[in-house]
């Protein structure tokens, strides 16, 4: 029988793709082009969540 892995929730922000590579436009002067890395901010570049506990409050 398969092991089951405890599934790990995806970052509804990012979809999973946690990090991007943004190109400036720019080049350095061995001819690379100049990028910035960039990682979600609601999963800090992980691209999953933790998952968290809810209040729910019922009542009048």
């Amino acid at each position: 029988m398969p092991q089951h892995a405890p599934s790990t929730r995806v970052c509804r922000d990012c979809d999973g793709f946690a990090t991007a590579a943004i190109t400036t436009g720019t080049r350095h002067a061995d001819g690379t082009r100049a990028t910035l890395t960039v990682a979600c901010p609601a999963c800090h570049g992980t691209g999953h969540t933790t998952r968290t506990a809810v209040t729910v409050t019922a009542g009048r």
